[in-house]
């Protein structure tokens, strides 16, 4: 039983690794271990976290690619392979959104961006898939691996202004639940692949929207927070518990499942 959260040596790929949220978990997991691979496009970024991670006595190496473009990523793989011999572990963390695929309270939804969400959908949904595909292909050959997702609040239930977004990380949640059955079933029990739902977290993307200039809370916070029971917003911390529980042997006959981390926003009705 002492073993069932040990991670230690596991090569774990996080798309989007240093972003507002990969960062500490990408930090997080090397403290833990693990050989943290980050991949993503931008490379000073990448190769900046690698750095951090070394100096704090762990083991990471950046990779860099497109999590929309299979070619580079498959590239992507054939490093790590040929540097670590193995994939036990892929985080899909690579994702976000963009102004045109939002509904700001000025405008309705006849003057959404349909490019835009298409880009939104194509980043968060097929920036999960491809991955998906190209590191689980290994998974399969192993015969073990663990696909961890990045879903969102806003797939649990429609939330104003994030039309696009939304939209992409609600078909991530089934896309989860679909890809569990198809590689268990196909490819034995040792592969899985489960998401986690961040609730609301106060981070430099949404520091606009929640925080006025002046330090206090927008309205749009006051409401979120009037309807989240624990009273505050998360901090990337919150997440790095379910996380590890996800990806270890802790949770090894849990698959298709979303875990939601929102301090009660999705359960709580007035």
């Amino acid at each position: 039983m002492k073993d069932l959260f040990n991670i230690l040596d596991r090569v774990i790929v996080v798309t989007g690794g240093y972003g507002v949220l990969g960062k500490g978990i990408s930090i997080y997991l090397a403290q833990q271990g693990a050989k943290v691979v980050i991949l993503g496009r931008d490379q000073e970024a990448g190769n900046k976290l690698v750095g951090e991670i070394k100096n704090k006595g762990g083991q990471a190496m950046f990779t860099q690619g497109d999590v929309t473009d299979k070619e580079m990523l498959e590239k992507c793989k054939k490093q790590i392979m040929d540097k670590y011999g193995k994939i036990d572990v892929l985080i899909n963390a690579a994702g976000g959104n963009m102004p045109g695929a939002t509904i700001s309270p000025d405008k309705t939804i006849f003057d959404l961006d349909t490019d835009a969400m298409k880009k939104v959908v194509d980043l968060n949904l097929f920036g999960t898939v491809l991955p998906t595909i190209v590191f689980a292909s290994e998974m399969a050959k192993q015969n073990n691996g663990v696909i961890l997702n990045f879903s969102s609040e806003s797939s649990l239930r429609p939330l104003t202004r994030v039309a696009g977004y939304g939209v992409a990380k609600a078909a991530i949640n089934n896309f989860t639940q679909y890809m569990a059955g198809e590689l268990a079933i196909k490819f034995g029990n040792g592969i899985r692949m489960n998401a986690v739902a961040p609730g609301f977290f106060l981070t430099t993307q949404n520091e606009a929207l929640l925080i006025n200039q002046d330090g206090s809370f927008s309205d749009r916070a006051k409401t979120i927070l009037a309807h989240t029971p624990f009273n505050r917003f998360g901090v990337p911390e919150d997440l790095y518990g379910t996380i590890h529980y996800l990806i270890s042997d802790a949770s090894k006959f849990v698959t298709g499942t979303v875990a939601v981390v929102d301090g009660g926003f999705n359960a709580f009705s007035i």
